[in-house]
């Protein structure tokens, strides 16, 4: 009995290490600000460069007016610790201002969330007396501190799109979709409804799917050999039919998706045994890239 209760605090105790793996921080992230009383659509332009030495964090963000060339680029100093980094702005470095602009310094406290990828917290301005939310998703951009401007600003409206839609940060998306793993879809003998204990596959995949723009998915029917070769290319034709209603009710739009029926001539298994006939009555999936 002892020796299970240690080895199960052992256990908990490896979970507890893995899970608080700490954050790379270091580079760049790109996002926005949102001022308190502001709807996400209404958010700003923010960039973050953060160089890590030991518990310090220094480096820069920059601040983007949209839609205008106006910016403001400062020096941060902070700390971080595991999934945190605190930070405050000091003296604007470089900027193009306007009249009515006006730069205020910030502190910030963000949390990186391990199942989204954002880095996302509260900042307080004590010269402006206002306050907001930061949201941010690490870039592969490279940061700019001058008047040029490196990407498209563009970006913000897919940005605010993603978090409408509920998405995961970029990272997280890529990893996600090589990571996935496909399964074919089974069905009885003669039908073409797809069970329930289906659906929360599906609907990963579409989650996936709805996460990259350029990704499109192949959906293929099949059937064992029982019937004619009319009746089961009509059997694989309307199962895969069947997995592009389930996909289009929820969520992905229908020229992302293509479809294949094949009937019969591509069995996985044999046809000389109920299993195996099981194995064939199925749809499968690929992904294509645009």
């Amino acid at each position: 009995m002892i020796h299970k209760l240690c080895t199960i605090a052992f256990l908990f105790s490896l979970f507890q290490l893995q899970a608080q793996t700490d954050v790379d921080f270091k580079g760049v992230w790109q996002g926005m600000i949102i001022m308190d009383g502001q709807k996400t659509e209404q958010g700003s332009i923010f960039f973050v460069n953060f160089t890590i030495s030991g518990k310090t964090v220094e480096g820069k963000s920059r601040e983007e007016i949209l839609n205008t060339d106006l910016y403001a680029v400062r020096k941060i100093k902070g700390e971080w610790s595991s999934h945190q980094i605190k930070f405050k702005q000091l003296a604007i470095e470089k900027k193009k201002t306007s009249s009515k602009t006006n730069w205020c310094a910030m502190e910030a406290t963000l949390n990186y969330i391990d199942s989204t990828g954002y880095l996302e917290g509260r900042f307080n301005s004590t010269e402006c007396r206002k306050g907001g939310k930061i949201i941010l998703y690490r870039s592969t951009a490279t940061f700019s501190d001058n008047e040029k401007i490196i990407l498209s600003q563009s970006w913000l409206e897919t940005f605010k799109s993603d978090l409408k839609k509920g998405l995961s940060a970029p990272e997280i998306r890529i990893k996600e979709r090589n990571e996935f793993v496909f399964e074919p879809i089974f069905f009885d003998v003669d039908k073409a409804e797809i069970k329930t204990e289906y659906h929360a596959f599906l609907l990963k995949m579409i989650r996936v799917v709805n996460g990259h723009s350029d990704l499109r998915v192949q959906v293929t029917g099949h059937t064992d050999s029982d019937g004619s070769d009319a009746y089961n290319i009509d059997l694989s034709k309307r199962r895969a039919q069947a997995i592009i209603d389930f996909f289009v009710k929820n969520g992905i739009s229908v020229d992302r998706l293509t479809v294949e029926f094949k009937g019969e001539k591509d069995p996985i298994d044999t046809n000389k045994t109920p299993e195996g006939k099981q194995h064939n009555r199925r749809v499968d999936f690929a992904f294509v890239y645009k």
